[in-house]
């Protein structure tokens, strides 16, 4: 067999089992070869843009340092109204959680044991100034006789004590006739300031009085309101420090009222501070502070919670920085630096005050510099970003453009769907 034959032949050898020949080897490598080059260049695409990052610069103003308490309010005064005298509820005469005026009805007791005990009084005492009526009549009878000796002395002398016992007599009645008049007017409870009052304690037909003053309603007075707060006796002498430093003390300095609000907002009230005690508590080291607030239209009321913010000086040129821009790690500071190279770095950074949503940066970080507020997530340590601000990502959204990895997300996708 010639070797052209049997080159002839090497299909059929193959099909029946047998090895191909090297040149047949030669040519199957060559054209694999081919066709997975040509698969790898069809599924090669472009890397991915560089990751789009939100950045601030740091800056250097004007940070006022702030001291800040937590704390509860509370009304100046907080009267407790209740029944003077034993006796059944006949009427509510208020509604439940308005404002009451001074001297207006708020409760109607059970007059009529009381307009009996009156009128028993009254009796009395007319009784007991008919008595001395009589006495003083014997005396005036009596005293012409005695001067004529025509009747003994004791006799004139038993009718002078006589009046005497008499006038008493009339003294305690009259005594019993107030005291009855007193109990009568507590049948008509009244307010004995103006506030908002709460909720009644007692009910139409409740008894009430029977061995102690029973509560029937407490009122409170709104404006002012006053804010009391315990601090530490570290974190008042820190702050006189701090104040001291601007030449004025802690309780000169006026002071602002926050209640933070569902929405993220908060209600303040100007005020000052009016009372700071004379002594720390031995068993929790702390200090008693009281703070006035006004509150015309009502609505602070007693019991709820709030903080009071003071500024105890303003530190100059200070660099401030997103609170947010600041990531923890194991207890320390860090941020994310983006360099003139467009590179980001993590950098760790001292931290000081906080003040509306922002801190000041006392170590780690330079002016000018550029730091992550946003999109820290997608970014690695030495690896290229795209840095833009707030201000340009929001002139591109209203241009209707889309972040260049949102575009790269796009065209991968279009491709994968012609594919």
């Amino acid at each position: 067999m010639t070797p052209t034959t049997e080159f002839r032949n090497t299909p059929k050898e193959y099909h029946r089992g047998r090895h191909p020949s090297a040149p047949m080897r030669f040519t199957l490598l060559v054209t694999a070869t081919a066709l997975m080059n040509a698969s790898c260049k069809k599924q090669a695409s472009a890397p991915p843009p560089p990751p789009v990052v939100t950045v601030t610069e740091v800056l250097g103003s004007n940070v006022p340092v702030m001291a800040e308490f937590i704390g509860q309010l509370d009304s100046p005064q907080n009267v407790e109204v209740r029944a003077r005298v034993e006796a059944f509820v006949e009427k509510v005469l208020f509604e439940e959680g308005k404002e009451v005026k001074e001297n207006a009805p708020l409760f109607a007791l059970d007059k009529k044991p009381f307009l009996e005990r009156l009128a028993a009084a009254n009796a009395a005492l007319a009784e007991a100034k008919a008595a001395l009526n009589k006495y003083e009549k014997d005396v005036a009878r009596l005293k012409p006789l005695a001067e004529k000796r025509a009747i003994p002395q004791q006799d004139l002398d038993n009718a002078v004590a006589s009046v005497e016992v008499g006038k008493a007599n009339v003294l305690s009645a009259e005594a019993r006739v107030e005291s009855a008049k007193i109990d009568l007017g507590y049948c008509d409870v009244t307010a004995p300031v103006s506030g908002v009052i709460g909720a009644k304690q007692v009910s139409v037909g409740s008894l009430v009085g029977k061995g102690e003053p029973t509560l029937l309603a407490t009122i409170s007075t709104l404006d002012p309101i006053w804010f009391y707060c315990n601090i530490s006796v570290a974190d008042l002498l820190q702050a006189e420090k701090k104040a001291l430093e601007s030449g004025r003390k802690v309780d000169d300095l006026p002071v602002t009222l926050v209640v933070g609000l569902r929405d993220g907002s908060e209600l303040t009230a100007q005020g000052k501070w009016v009372f700071l005690d004379r002594a720390a508590d031995a068993r929790t080291d702390t200090m008693r502070l009281r703070a006035e607030f006004p509150n015309t239209n009502g609505i602070l009321r007693p019991g709820m919670f709030a903080r009071a913010r003071i500024q105890l000086k303003t530190e100059k040129d200070s660099l401030v920085i997103p609170q947010r821009a600041v990531q923890e790690l194991q207890g320390k500071s860090f941020v994310w630096v983006v360099g003139q190279d467009n590179k980001a770095k993590q950098r760790p950074v001292d931290l000081g005050t906080e003040s509306g949503g922002a801190v000041v940066i006392l170590k780690g970080l330079s002016a000018g510099e550029r730091v992550i507020v946003e999109g820290v997530q997608k970014v690695r340590d030495g690896e290229l970003v795209q840095p833009m601000t707030a201000a340009q990502l929001a002139q591109a959204a209203a241009q209707g453009a889309k972040p260049p990895e949102d575009q790269h997300a796009g065209e991968k996708t279009r491709k994968a769907t012609k594919e």
